[in-house]
């Protein structure tokens, strides 16, 4: 008999952001239920949070390690099916790693883990477990993103020769660490990584371009910038890419474009036409051509890919955006579980979630554009 899936968090807590966008992510499709976590580092935290969230008390935890111990030990019937973590980057690694070894699947906040050498690591446990992981780059999330996908994977714009995708934030203009929980982690080395604005956002930049084309990148060549005095990591900077194949790219991302907000935006030209796709417009896509007017593609219409219909959850010309792409990552690994706990068979549909995989390209990225940076844009090549 198919059951809700239980789910437990390591993160999240109180003054959390990214925290409440997991749980009602989660919860949208009535699938999966919260039944446990670790909610802060802090004890007294984590049993607020937990309070908050009606949780009984001997399922609140006052550390990921016995959470994970604790839960491994309740009747089957019981315990957590996965956790969800979303710590800050450096806490990434080592409770994945932990639940992985307690036969728990994983759902993990991006980026993957916070050094590369960690993340080649982590997909080889992933691999060996043969358990479900999902990373969470949201923006794959959205039906318009899987209808641009599967028109590039069937020819639609013919061999792929350029792609442009640009994150413009504002947020970090000025100096707001002290005062900003959310600032003071993505500025400080010491928790974030290597990388401040492309390891936060670039990194999403850089997976819907992958996402979208298919294509493996073959070198990069990159400038990062600080702009706000005294910042030890970059609030700003360019990728140019190679890809296998021939086609080119370029990426930008910065956090420091004062009055703008969440602007992703990506253009992908081929040899027959062109497409482009905006965050902050998510339900419309336009299709250009060479021999024909613009294309205006709407989500949810009879014309989409079934793909893109599996992951629409309005008749047109209602507004679906982050909080629903979240979900449909949600779904479709809740989905897979449910497969994989009856013992049949995992759909290509069911599993379409960013994978470990993803999470070492998304860490190879971060690694390679701060080498070329710190060695005045010098071309690197991307070695498996």
């Amino acid at each position: 008999m198919k059951r809700k899936i239980r789910m437990g968090m390591i993160g999240g807590g109180r003054d959390s952001f990214i925290g409440a966008i997991h749980r009602i992510a989660a919860n949208m499709d009535g699938q999966i239920e919260l039944v446990c976590g670790c909610f802060s580092s802090s004890p007294e935290k984590s049993q607020k949070s937990g309070y908050d969230l009606y949780l009984p008390d001997d399922r609140i935890y006052t550390s990921y390690q016995q959470m994970i111990e604790e839960e491994s030990k309740l009747p089957e019937n019981v315990r957590m099916d996965f956790v969800s973590i979303v710590t800050p980057n450096y806490l990434h690694f080592h409770p994945a790693m932990m639940a992985l070894e307690y036969r728990f699947h994983v759902v993990l906040d991006k980026p993957m883990t916070f050094t590369l050498k960690e993340a080649y690591a982590l997909q080889k446990k992933v691999e060996e477990s043969r358990l479900l992981f999902a990373l969470t780059h949201t923006y794959t999330g959205y039906p318009m993103i899987k209808e641009a996908k599967e028109r590039v994977r069937r020819g639609d714009l013919g061999k792929i020769r350029r792609i442009y995708v640009q994150y413009t934030q504002g947020w970090l203009s000025d100096d707001i660490a002290e005062s900003n929980k959310q600032a003071s982690w993505r500025v400080d080395p010491n928790r974030s990584g290597k990388a401040g604005c492309m390891g936060d956002i670039g990194t999403h930049a850089f997976n819907l371009a992958n996402y979208i084309t298919g294509l493996d990148v073959d070198e990069i060549s990159a400038e990062l910038n600080s702009f706000v005095p005294n910042r030890e990591l970059d609030d700003d900077g360019v990728v140019l890419i190679r890809y296998k194949g021939g086609a080119r790219g370029m990426l930008s991302a910065t956090q420091i474009a004062v009055g703008e907000e969440n602007k992703l935006n990506i253009q992908i030209y081929g040899e027959k036409g062109g497409l482009e796709w905006h965050q902050e417009e998510p339900n419309t896509m336009i299709m250009k051509w060479k021999d024909r007017p613009k294309e205006i593609i709407r989500t949810s219409s009879g014309y989409m890919s079934p793909s893109s219909l599996h992951n629409s959850r309005t008749p047109a010309g209602h507004p679906e955006g982050y909080i629903e792409a979240f979900a449909n990552i949600y779904r479709n690994f809740a989905n897979a579980l449910q497969h994989l706990l009856q013992g049949e068979d995992i759909s290509v549909v069911e599993k379409d979630f960013p994978s470990a995989e993803d999470g070492v390209k998304g860490m190879q990225f971060i690694e390679y554009v701060v080498e070329s940076s710190s060695n005045n844009t010098k071309w690197i090549k991307i070695t498996e």
